[in-house]
């Protein structure tokens, strides 16, 4: 089995940082990608940023400039540097890894971690 475990979300200030991990273990065969999504109450779940296997990364417009994403390839972990956040930031990040066994590709989610943003 494929386990993604999050960590690092919580409760911060406007303007403060956080720094979620996700570390990806068990049965990693190739990974092609990995990314963050959030959600917040009422709202769709939406890409924050991804990083490919070669380093290429992608932000969605409101993130650029303050979040960045990044990887450990050895220990198959990606991060999400958050600095500058605002209230609007306040969500479930979500983790996920696209993979392949060389047949098929494969989604694996993180069980999420809360962002609170708030004076």
């Amino acid at each position: 089995q494929v386990q993604l475990v999050e960590s690092g979300g919580g409760l911060v200030q406007p303007g403060g940082s956080l720094t979620p991990s996700c570390a990806a273990s068990g049965s990693i065969f190739s990974i092609y990608a990995m990314g963050w999504y959030r959600q917040g109450p009422g709202k769709q779940r939406e890409l924050v940023a991804t990083i490919t296997n070669g380093g290429s990364t992608n932000y969605a417009d409101s993130m650029k400039g303050r979040f960045t994403i990044s990887r450990d390839n050895a220990k198959n972990t990606v991060y999400l540097q958050m600095n500058s956040l605002k209230s609007e930031d306040s969500a479930v990040y979500y983790c996920k890894i696209h993979m392949s066994n060389g047949i098929r590709w494969y989604d694996y989610w993180g069980q999420g971690t809360q962002v609170t943003v708030s004076s």
